[in-house]
């Protein structure tokens, strides 16, 4: 199964037009969203093309494929445009190794189930991984908004093997294995 993750796209209809050519180009099996579909937050500038409801109609089109847990600037009212349920707090996929992996936006603590599972989240809008005593973390990074001169970036996991690539290009800038 190949799974395209993502998160913190904040109203950006320009990037999250650009993540959509991403997904026609990737054709993954699923689409992970990690929150922060629709507003910028308080802390962040507006991203470039700031439309919610041209993000919505872009997203909503994809409904079918997409599984979403709700981040910090997602609200109720979000949901009145939105197709699909953006309300859950965690995701839960078994990945073939026999591991875990919970997916979250990340601004909330969300234990993994076993040590050695695999938590992945959005929210810092910095690209990680990095092996922890408890288990292993992994940050997808920001569509619209990076920070800490990262790429705007989103994450393909498939079978064991996590690539984080630029939304702008396409390209790969990093691979792990799990």
């Amino acid at each position: 199964m190949k799974y395209l993750i993502a998160s913190d796209i904040h109203g950006s209809s320009q990037f999250c037009t650009l993540l959509n050519e991403r997904i026609e180009q990737e054709r993954p099996d699923k689409i992970l969203l990690l929150g922060d579909l629709l507003y910028h937050g308080a802390r962040n500038a507006l991203p470039p093309d700031y439309s919610t409801l041209e993000t919505a109609r872009i997203l909503n089109s994809l409904k079918e494929r997409l599984l979403c847990v709700r981040g910090n600037c997602d609200s109720e009212v979000d949901q009145m445009v939105l197709e699909f349920p953006i309300g859950a707090e965690f995701c839960l996929l078994s990945l073939p190794n026999g591991r875990n992996a919970v997916l979250a936006h990340g601004h909330r603590q969300v234990a993994c189930l076993r040590k050695g599972d695999v938590f992945i989240c959005g929210h810092f809008h910095v690209p990680a991984f990095e092996e922890r005593e408890d288990c292993t973390y992994v940050n997808c990074g920001s569509v619209s908004i990076p920070k800490q001169n990262s790429r705007h970036s989103f994450l393909i996991l498939e079978e064991n093997e996590l690539v984080w690539k630029d939304v702008v290009t396409g390209e790969p800038f990093l691979r792990k294995t799990l």
